[in-house]
């Protein structure tokens, strides 16, 4: 195998594979980046057994073949190397790979490309097809609330699925038992999507890949086991949280409730101050709801008490809540709209979250008792 390539089409190709390579595994081979050389393309793949990653980029194929390295070390000199700089691989045997980029000169370690596993892509479905910039807002609206309890191993991810009815929606959920985010983007046409659960490794990768993209659309096709993205040159496959996510719908309130309208900005200032006065590791504080204001209150025996306060637009009785501060964070910086509107009922209920500019995403969350 001969190749030469720009080093930044390579770079960027690596930048997408390499995440996916567990840093400590005991297979050495599951260290490797497979590289495989075609006419005028190369392929170069990734795995850790539960996803695999493939990228077809362009490249000046001089002798075919395919070889495995060290994907963190091969990352790094690249990455390194000037950028506009060109490479040129060579293979010299199974155990040898010469890498030159001027007056850079490096044999980089391999093993043989027979060893390297390749998961069976057997995914042949309908597929619906988004937009990058829709799936990115589905996982970055929702992978907060991911539970990181190994217990309830089916709230380790964000699960995915389409709405039976009229309005053909994918919609995204993910709830760790104390708060809970929704949200979803309108298909243009009725295919078939089988539900599942993203795991917390895939929705990151996903978002690495497509964070850049844009409009570009994006194929997905899911079974029972697998998930299957497909992003231009790019095929990531990944298997899926075995499980059954719980009906999440019983979770959000569905009563009238009066509304409290806030400036989004006023509100994360007010918090992140405030919350600076918490040593508890929840980082809980108490939010006094008044006509017309919103008071947040911290008394910590060891840091001190303070109190902060921002204009509402709020008419009704006088409502005292607990929440953990770091919750409340989270969603306010996912709002798009100037203003953030609060849905309480009392202290003991959970209070729902809305964004003005985004009536397609709903956020819970769970109150906590303040002494």
């Amino acid at each position: 195998m001969e190749i030469k390539i720009d080093r930044d089409i390579f770079l960027k190709c690596l930048t997408h594979i390499q995440g996916v390579v567990e840093k400590k595994n005991t297979l050495p081979i599951l260290s490797n980046v497979l590289i495989e050389a075609f006419e005028d393309k190369i392929q170069v793949s990734a795995t850790d057994l539960d996803i695999i990653i493939t990228e077809k980029i362009s490249a000046e194929v001089l002798q075919q073949g395919s070889t495995t390295t060290t994907a963190q070390v091969l990352y790094d000199i690249v990455r390194k190397l000037p950028a506009g700089s060109n490479i040129h691989l060579n293979l010299q045997n199974d155990k040898r790979l010469k890498l030159i980029s001027g007056k850079s000169d490096f044999n980089l370690t391999c093993l043989p490309a027979t060893e390297f596993p390749i998961l069976e892509d057997s995914i042949e479905t309908d597929y619906v097809e988004v937009k990058s910039k829709h799936l990115l807002k589905l996982l970055n609206k929702t992978k907060f609330s991911i539970s990181n309890d190994e217990t309830r191993h089916y709230l380790n991810g964000i699960y995915l699925h389409k709405t039976e009815d009229d309005n053909q929606n994918l919609v995204a959920v993910a709830t760790d038992g104390h708060r809970l985010s929704k949200t979803q983007i309108m298909l243009e046409e009725d295919k078939s999507f089988h539900p599942v659960i993203l795991p917390k490794k895939t929705i990151f990768e996903i978002i690495n890949i497509i964070s850049e993209e844009g409009d570009t659309p994006i194929k997905i096709l899911s079974v029972r086991s697998k998930i299957k993205f497909i992003i231009k040159d790019i095929i990531l496959i990944s298997k899926v949280i075995d499980g059954k996510f719980p009906d999440y719908e019983r979770v959000i309130p569905k009563d009238t409730r009066k509304e409290v309208k806030a400036k989004v900005a006023d509100f994360i200032s007010a918090v992140d101050r405030i919350k600076s006065l918490s040593l508890d590791r929840k980082g809980v504080i108490k939010i006094n709801i008044e006509n017309g204001k919103l008071r947040f209150f911290v008394n910590d025996t060891t840091s001190g008490e303070g109190i902060e306060e921002i204009s509402a637009n709020y008419e009704g009785e006088n409502l005292e809540i607990g929440f953990n501060s770091g919750y409340l964070m989270d969603v306010a910086n996912c709002i798009q709209d100037e203003n953030i509107i609060l849905l309480p009922k009392d202290a003991a209920s959970p209070i729902i979250i809305k964004d003005q500019k985004d009536l397609d995403s709903t956020y819970v969350v769970m109150p906590m008792r303040v002494v």
